[in-house]
């Protein structure tokens, strides 16, 4: 955990667009509807609820220019925070600084009238932001043209989609030109195309001096376009710093790994050039679950016919065991161990690398691999240990494993147990590639 509260980026203090100090947030929490009433009435003598503190002690500032990521599992705090910031509640305890006019998009449908056409809300919101309506109208071809929904801008918003919807509220947002721009995970709901426009649009007004504070669930995005990010968790500032840093920690929280108790392998086992661990110094650590590694996606596919079991598995790098997140530029293994339930003559180990939505980025087996092994027969009750060595080319981001056993008889391949979608992973990189491979491009003029 980082042992800073804020960030210091070396600007002076004139410099600042929003600073926090020791904002904390708490709610009252009644069982029952009736309850509240009788707080009304006793006043405090007696206590009818339960404190939630959805936010403890939250410090930080930020300076103008700047892309701030905020990451956290749900429920953490972050839509509160942005929530007090806006102004939208009040905190129950600390101070908050604002230098300048605050644009946010929150949740969806917030800000909208859904009665009112698009180019209605469009005043309406701008209004609200403080301009006037020649202001506003001066600018609603620039908006109208961004969000680029047609004849639908005549239209009331409760017919539109939630893309339409929050293409909409960014173009205000955007056009209007704030000092503070506030996001809580609407480009979510928008398609590629248009988060790739709302990211140069980013670009555009941070090199105009607007500030952005940036929620979501994405790690890609958390580095790829933040100065620095902010990770809370439980309530609380959990980290605060370098995007990548704070991204690999969040990563971590998600799969429950404390880096304090990871354990390098055995100095006799370690590579000399630190480039990976052999196959037989992760054997002795195999002795766990399949189920309970940290890593491990519940939501996995497993179909077979249970005459071989995959019961354990570890993603290893540079001597050491049990990862969640590899860097970009680095070897390493997934090594899997696997026990045969009865005499198989011929098993085939493979193993597929796929995105989160579905796509095969690569798919490789021990039959038809450079430098395939010898094929090998395997008795009943024999535990083996396979290794798949994997060189680098995987551009930032998270990637879902799957694993494999089948056994070969008469040119025919029977599953004996397929692990789909079974292990997480998630790839740093401190290069801005962008995509699912990474060719290590170079530029020459």
């Amino acid at each position: 955990m980082s042992s800073k509260s804020g960030i210091d980026n070396g600007k002076n203090s004139s410099d600042f667009a929003l600073k926090l100090e020791n904002v904390s947030k708490c709610f009252q929490v009644y069982d029952k509807p009736h309850h509240r009433l009788l707080q009304g009435v006793f006043r405090g003598r007696k206590q009818y609820f339960k404190e939630y503190w959805a936010l403890k002690d939250i410090s930080f500032s930020v300076n103008r220019g700047e892309i701030v990521g905020i990451i956290g599992r749900n429920g953490a705090g972050k839509s509160t925070l942005l929530q007090i910031i806006c102004g939208i509640l009040a905190p129950t305890a600390g101070s908050i600084q604002i230098n300048g006019r605050i644009a946010a998009l929150l949740e969806l449908g917030a800000g909208f009238n859904p009665e009112f056409t698009g180019r209605e809300n469009v005043f309406l919101n701008g209004a609200i932001l403080g301009l006037t309506q020649q202001e506003i109208q001066y600018r609603f071809d620039e908006i109208a043209s961004f969000a680029d929904i047609g004849n639908f801008i005549e239209q009331p918003v409760k017919t539109y989609s939630s893309g339409m919807y929050v293409r909409l509220a960014f173009a205000v947002a955007t056009c209007v030109d704030p000092d503070i721009l506030v996001v809580d995970e609407a480009l979510s709901v928008g398609d590629v195309k248009f988060q790739a426009k709302c990211f140069r649009r980013f670009e555009e007004l941070v090199a105009g001096g607007t500030t952005i504070l940036f929620v979501t669930h994405s790690t890609e995005q958390i580095v790829r376009h933040c100065s620095w990010s902010i990770l809370i968790e439980q309530s609380k500032i959990q980290e605060i710093g370098e995007s990548k840093t704070v991204a690999n920690h969040y990563f971590d929280l998600l799969f429950g790994v404390d880096r304090t108790k990871e354990e390098p392998l055995l100095d006799e086992y370690s590579c000399p050039d630190g480039s990976d661990s052999t196959v037989e110094s992760v054997e002795n650590k195999l002795n766990g679950v399949f189920e309970e590694r940290s890593t491990y996606n519940s939501d996995e596919y497993r179909w077979g016919n249970g005459e071989a079991a995959i019961v354990d598995y570890l993603v290893t790098r540079d001597g050491k065991t049990n990862l969640s997140s590899i860097d970009g530029k680095d070897t390493f293994r997934v090594v899997l161990a696997v026990v045969f339930n009865v005499a198989v003559e011929k098993a085939i180990f493979g193993l597929t690398i796929k995105t989160p939505d579905g796509v095969t980025i690569c798919g490789e087996n021990s039959r038809d691999c450079i430098d395939a092994p010898a094929s090998q027969s395997f008795k009943k009750g024999e535990r083996v240990i396979v290794s798949f060595v994997l060189g680098q080319f995987l551009c930032l981001g998270e990637y879902l494993l799957s694993v494999g056993v089948v056994e070969e008889k008469d040119g025919e391949l029977i599953p004996m147990d397929r692990r789909y979608d079974s292990i997480y992973l998630h790839i740093s990189s401190e290069k801005k590639s962008y995509g699912l491979v990474d060719f290590g491009i170079r530029v020459e003029i």
